[in-house]
């Protein structure tokens, strides 16, 4: 079972990252969809999609979930039937989930020079500038473009905008961890959240308060 980096954040809380390295026929043996589970799975025509997808079913189990425990809202956002909070993600060769008590998001994302020509529809010219224009400027805004994304996952809320609800505070590498708020409704809420760096990818999430 390649799991590549359990962490756990707290007594209620734990995130494990998974690297696929085997053939899609492997990830599949034993595994049992639901109806709309195996219907989005037959509509991917990519085998990267697809086997992230089936490992995500291994995560799953690290956890004692089945696909059965999963459910989907109309927004697309996966919920557990007891009651607890999970959060999914996939990027090329790695998948992650994060289950706990409270409202969580998390995201992968492989660090690449794009990133600095789609910056400005998800980061304000103010945000943007405090990165600095250094070598590790890449690195720092995938950073922040996955904080935005476990932030909306945690808030699983469509009408949330990257560039103008979420905003993610200047942050040193080193640190691991940075602050962002969220302005929603008419309300302003403040988060602390996590990263780490591993084989040119970023992992990020976000856990709520309560």
């Amino acid at each position: 079972m390649p799991i590549y980096k359990t962490i756990t954040v707290d007594e209620q809380t734990t995130a494990v990252i998974w690297k696929i390295n085997e053939s899609l026929e492997t990830l599949s043996e034993g595994i049992q969809l639901t109806d709309y589970c195996q219907s989005r799975f037959d509509v991917m025509q990519s085998e990267v999609h697809r086997k992230g997808f089936m490992s995500i079913r291994h995560l799953l189990r690290f956890f004692g979930y089945t696909d059965l425990d999963l459910i989907y809202d109309e927004k697309g956002k996966p919920h557990l039937n007891d009651g607890k909070y999970i959060s999914i993600t996939h990027s090329f060769e790695f998948t992650a989930v994060i289950v706990s008590n409270k409202r969580v998001g998390i995201d992968i994302e492989k660090q690449r020079e794009k990133i600095k020509k789609i910056a400005p529809k998800f980061t304000p010219i103010e945000e943007y500038k405090a990165l600095g224009n250094g070598e590790d400027l890449i690195r720092k805004l995938t950073i922040v473009w996955g904080a935005k994304e476990s932030l909306y996952k945690l808030y699983g809320k469509r009408g949330l905008l990257f560039l103008h609800d979420i905003f993610v505070y200047d942050f040193d590498i080193s640190a691991s961890e940075t602050k962002a708020k969220v302005m929603h409704q008419n309300r302003v809420t403040f988060y602390i959240l996590h990263f780490l760096e591993f084989e040119g990818f970023t992992c990020v999430y976000a856990i709520a308060d309560s």
